[in-house]
């Protein structure tokens, strides 16, 4: 049987790295709320001037927005998620 687990010090330069990831994860949510408030804007410019192909625009945009702050917050969490789920197999 072999045990191997992941080690945060084995390799020069990990909590650099690790400060790295952080700083575009908060990049990635800053850019996310841009996205947000944007599509909002161009939803509720498409919605006022009767225009549907712009409502809808936004709309989608305001949902992808979403959708990268989900994955941008949770990225930590699904990873840890899956990495226990693939030592039980």
């Amino acid at each position: 049987m072999i045990d191997i687990t992941p080690n945060g010090t084995g390799l020069p330069g990990i909590e650099q790295l690790r400060v790295i990831v952080g700083a575009v994860m908060t990049v990635g949510l800053i850019l996310s709320v841009l996205a947000l408030i944007i599509a909002a804007i161009v939803w509720g410019f498409g919605a006022n001037s009767s225009n549907p192909h712009l409502a809808s625009r936004g709309k989608l945009g305001v949902l992808v927005a979403c959708g990268a702050a989900i994955i941008c917050g949770a990225a930590v969490t699904l990873v840890n998620f899956f990495w226990s789920v693939g030592q039980t197999v």
